[in-house]
């Protein structure tokens, strides 16, 4: 189901405006329709209290938590089973965040990733995406929704659009709280500067040297880091929020001197902050994280050289949760294709 979809038919149900942004807000919110001051028999025309029954139920079936996977950072790792039986990953993140996914699977192959592995199964609907933070609001608040789940939101533009517009609005949460992360499609520069609801941008940048991001990312977008890091900064001063430029940590490939030096001269006086985050484990490949010890080296050098570094930890790395993880253990035990009862079962 996509959101423009799901407004046709509260309009064909007799929803105005007000009739159709509360029950938005009810549903992204998770709460029930007596929430709030106003009684639902009062404010809703008959003709859609009569539809939603039939309404609720079919968001309540686009998605389930199949299981939820504790870290000892306060984070959770949710599994999330969507209504065809495919699984997404969703991490709820200490201090109200949520990372969400916009694909199962993924083209783009970091070779560093386990999400594209299979290449890409399928896209998610708009509907699909909102429903991953309507699940993680019955178990915490969300202020802040990041799209840095499975997928690569640029490849699924029109579907993360809709549901960004949807969580600024009706959601409730802040437009730089809503995070756009992606390995540098031209198309989203563009089009996510047209929408009433601008995220903030967030680039998998990862090394500095043109020809070492074609092996680590072997179908991104054919840009170098220098005009990928021009682009963002052009969104930066547009929008007034900061780029989030992201650099998983691989021991002795992106992590020496030259790629300090590298930072150093692309990043300086940029509009941004530089997340570094070591590398997650995943099974089957050769990479490995570097010592705690050179990552806080790396990110005290580059603060010394003015360049605003934090150094970050994946949420749930004691469950081994990195992004892909929970869903490829579920394949490998035969739980991706998972029943869907009947609506009321």
């Amino acid at each position: 189901m996509r959101i423009h979809e799901l407004r046709r038919r509260l309009r064909e149900a007799g929803a105005g405006p007000l009739h159709e942004h509360r029950v938005l807000r009810l549903w992204s919110h998770a709460l029930p329709r007596s929430s709030g001051r106003r009684r639902p028999e009062t404010f809703f025309p008959s003709t859609l209290l009569a539809a939603l029954p039939s309404i609720e139920a079919d968001l309540a079936a686009l998605a389930h938590v199949h299981s939820v996977h504790p870290g000892a950072d306060g984070s959770e790792r949710l599994l999330v089973a969507l209504a065809d039986g495919q699984t997404v990953e969703s991490v709820l993140l200490p201090r109200g965040g949520l990372c969400v996914s916009s694909q199962v699977g993924c083209a783009v192959g970091c070779q560093f990733c386990m999400t594209g592995r299979d290449g890409l199964l399928r896209q998610l609907g708009s509907a699909e995406i909102v429903a991953q933070v309507a699940l993680a609001r019955q178990r915490r608040p969300v202020r802040k929704v990041v799209f840095m789940g499975m997928g690569e939101p640029a490849h699924n533009l029109d579907n993360v659009i809709e549901a960004i517009d949807l969580l600024g609005t009706a959601g409730d949460i802040g437009h730089k709280n809503l995070v756009f992360s992606t390995v540098g499609d031209p198309r989203a520069f563009e089009r996510l500067q047209q929408g009433r609801v601008k995220p903030a941008l967030a680039l998998s940048l990862h090394t500095t040297r043109a020809d070492l991001r074609r092996r680590l990312l072997p179908r991104a977008p054919a840009l170098t880091p220098e005009e990928l890091v021009a682009e963002c900064e052009r969104y930066a001063r547009a929008t007034g929020y900061p780029i989030q430029y992201q650099w998983t940590l691989l021991e002795g490939i992106n992590d020496g001197e030259d790629e300090i030096e590298g930072i150093v001269r692309l990043l300086s006086g940029r509009y941004g902050v530089l997340n570094m985050i070591p590398f997650n484990a995943v099974d089957g490949t050769d990479f490995s994280r570097p010592s705690f010890e050179r990552c806080k080296q790396i990110a005290r050098t580059l603060h010394e050289r003015g360049i605003l570094t934090k150094l970050r930890y994946s949420a749930g790395q004691d469950v081994d949760g990195g992004c892909g993880q929970l869903r490829a253990r579920a394949t490998q035990a035969g739980a991706v294709r998972i029943p869907v009862l009947p609506v009321g079962a």
